[in-house]
């Protein structure tokens, strides 16, 4: 298991310090014109986004996808 993971920048990094770190650096309001997504937008907070992206795998991409852009260049 940890071979296949050597190359995956994510090991080891959980969705709650993705979405933590995002937060900070971005801002809900930047977030939620940026992705979207409602858990973003109305009543924001990390706990109703980790249930939004853990039961959505496309929303969970965007947002992984955002965060290596911004803090894996």
């Amino acid at each position: 298991m940890a071979e296949q993971q050597k190359n995956n920048p994510l090991h080891g990094i959980t969705l709650e310090k993705i979405v933590t770190d995002l937060q900070v650096h971005y801002g809900w309001s930047e977030l939620g014109y940026m992705l979207r997504f409602e858990c973003f937008i109305n009543n924001p907070s990390i706990k109703s986004s980790l249930k939004f992206l853990r039961k959505t795998p496309w929303a969970r991409k965007k947002v992984e996808d955002l965060f290596l852009s911004t803090f894996h260049k």
